[in-house]
């Protein structure tokens, strides 16, 4: 088994470099066909789409959920083969292929704490970042991240993330190692829009439902003192790039309540999401924990 497993790692690998040299349009095709595919197998992610976008697209016909949903799968299995340019590209590739627009100046000295949230544009975001800031000769930015199941991928795709001065931190640092590095200028990005379970979360709507979200954004601003900005990264109108948007600073946050503080972090979220509903990860079970009482929707 292990020897299985080893072979098929390698042949993976293979396969990343092998995409990372292929024409992006290429990339797009495959992905538009595997996509397209998927969309129509009958697996437990696609299921879990499905009751997604049902419950956030309430008012939505059967057919037109179905299209959606297509078009998420299409262009998610495309940003999956666009991280064999990311992790194996070369600077300039991912520069011409991301660009950032801020809307802030990095170079004031402020701590900040940046928000992301799971467009498909995410990956493509975070490293583009990452460069941005090693040629403004920043401090590098601290990215949290929840470790693979699968180790020999794990270490090779912390040390892709890694190369152009970004650190990866898994979820579970400590706080107050956080806490320090904002207070030291160095950015440190959350990406709260995930159901991490129960502990240090807290029931607040998301699409009208009571959904599981971290509280961390709050405290760790209230505690640090830093700004909180949002980095949304969207897909450029012709479908051949991305654009991350480095927003200014959340007015009036954090407060004192956690309760309303990470509600607006929702309200953004879906926001940004309102416009572009096929780029944002329908297939994580973001509604996985609910509150005592509710019915399960998994």
């Amino acid at each position: 088994m292990k020897l299985i497993y080893l072979i098929c790692n390698y042949c993976s690998l293979g396969l990343l470099y092998l995409l990372s040299v292929a024409p992006l349009r290429l990339l797009h095709l495959f992905g538009d066909i595997i996509g397209y595919l998927i969309s129509y197998l009958p697996i437990e992610r696609q299921r879990v789409t499905n009751i997604n976008l049902q419950l956030c697209y309430a008012e939505y016909s059967p057919l037109a959920r179905k299209k959606l949903a297509r078009q998420h799968w299409q262009l998610f299995a495309r940003s999956t083969l666009e991280r064999a340019y990311l992790w194996l590209g070369s600077k300039e590739q991912i520069k011409d292929f991301v660009q950032i627009k801020s809307a802030i100046n990095l170079l004031d000295g402020k701590p900040r704490l940046f928000v992301s949230m799971h467009l498909i544009g995410i990956e493509a975001g975070l490293i583009a970042i990452s460069i941005y800031m090693q040629e403004l000769g920043l401090k590098e930015p601290n990215t949290l991240y929840v470790r693979m199941k699968n180790s020999f991928f794990d270490s090779r795709i912390k040390k892709w993330r890694e190369r152009f001065g970004s650190k990866m931190v898994l979820r579970q640092h400590n706080s107050r190692d956080l806490i320090r590095q904002i207070r030291r200028q160095q950015v440190v990005v959350i990406s709260p829009d995930m159901d991490l379970g129960k502990q240090d979360s807290i029931f607040v709507p998301f699409f009208g439902i009571p959904t599981c979200t971290v509280t961390s954004v709050s405290r760790l601003a209230r505690l640090s003192g830093a700004e909180v900005c949002p980095i949304v990264t969207t897909l450029n109108p012709d479908g051949m790039g991305y654009t991350c948007h480095i927003y200014q600073a959340l007015e009036h946050f954090p407060t004192a309540d956690l309760i309303e503080d990470t509600t607006r972090l929702n309200q953004f979220f879906e926001a940004q999401i309102r416009p572009r509903p096929q780029e944002y990860y329908w297939v994580h079970k973001r509604f996985k924990n609910r509150p005592d009482g509710h019915p399960r929707f998994y």
